[in-house]
């Protein structure tokens, strides 16, 4: 009876490890977010955890600014346990997951982002006016970050955006 029991413990500890070791390879899929609101945190949460940060950092909060108009997202990262210098791509970072961000988050109408060396803080205005297009009209991840990838590649364009 006892090599039963083991032998069932043992199964099903086998069962959750690949279980476990499944779940954590799917990616979420972002768009099932889209059309979410600055005040569901869950949602937030959930878009901003799939989103790129910058070597060396992770997200460390958010603040979710709903208390009167225009509504925004301040994200706050800090440093991941790495001891060599990494170049940091904060720009490109920021672009990216902002366009995602105000894609998906309905009433969005900035995000800012703080870096650990760099802040910056983004509007729907200013990015429709760089794209040329609302990035609310794509319908999923895929053609999104197309889109995106392919401004980024303007390094020009990029630092005009800041006024750099």
């Amino acid at each position: 009876m006892g090599k039963v029991i083991k032998g069932i413990f043992f199964l099903i500890a086998i069962f959750l490890f690949l279980n476990g070791c499944h779940s954590s390879v799917e990616k979420e899929d972002m768009f099932q977010f889209k059309n979410s609101y600055v005040g569901d945190n869950g949602a937030v949460g959930h878009i901003t955890r799939q989103l790129p940060s910058p070597k060396g950092e992770h997200i460390s909060g958010l603040e979710l600014k709903t208390t009167e108009e225009p509504y925004g997202i301040i994200v706050n990262y800090r440093n991941k346990e790495i001891t060599e210098e990494i170049e940091k791509n904060y720009k490109e970072t920021a672009l990216y997951n902002a366009t995602f961000i105000l894609a998906l988050v309905k009433n969005a109408d900035w995000v800012k982002f703080n870096f650990i060396e760099k802040e910056y803080k983004i509007t729907r205005a200013e990015l429709q006016n760089w794209y040329g297009k609302d990035v609310r009209e794509f319908i999923n991840e895929e053609e999104l970050s197309a889109f995106i990838q392919a401004h980024l590649k303007d390094k020009n364009g990029v630092n005009q955006f800041f006024n750099e």
